[in-house]
């Protein structure tokens, strides 16, 4: 089922306990930008936020990466991200989908480092370009509304090992 409308976009969020990044896509889906970083207050104010946030930018769909171990399993934090999940669609009243956002984080850091950006700098700004990263995976993969099985990642040392 299609929740499209013209010219509307998709949210992408890296989710967090103190902080969530997002990022927005553009009207065609293909290009994620970074959007902002949000320092969580209570649910009132939270709703409030969001429900503006989705407003002014057009959105019509929502992605939250979902935190999950190098094995494919999820844990507490993959729960709380789903329990957040099922409280933004209650307030937005969006469809939302859940996408693996295993290094993104990491990736962020090393984009930051490498672009010369002190310790302090990348905190105020990890997050907000790891939903930028995490939507862009979901653009590339094509929007995809219903959850792929999580895959174990196996690190390059174990490939060079034949494990």
């Amino acid at each position: 089922m299609s929740h499209r409308r013209p010219f509307a976009r998709t949210l992408g969020i890296d989710f967090g306990l103190r902080r969530v990044g997002a990022a927005v896509s553009d009207p065609g889906r293909s290009i994620a930008t970074p959007l902002e970083v949000y320092e969580r207050r209570d649910a009132a104010q939270d709703a409030r936020h969001y429900r503006k946030l989705v407003e002014e930018n057009e959105i019509d769909r929502v992605v939250i990466g979902l935190p999950v171990h190098t094995s494919g399993q999820e844990g507490e934090l993959a729960a709380k991200a789903r329990e957040w999940g099922g409280w933004l669609i209650t307030i937005t009243g969006l469809p939302v989908f859940y996408f693996d956002e295993r290094y993104t984080s990491k990736l962020a850091d090393e984009i930051l480092i490498g672009s010369g950006f002190k310790r302090q700098k990348r905190k105020g700004l990890r997050d907000m370009l790891a939903a930028q990263i995490l939507l862009q995976g979901y653009l590339d993969a094509g929007c995809p509304e219903t959850e792929s099985p999580l895959q174990p990642l196996v690190d390059s040392e174990e490939e060079s090992n034949g494990s």
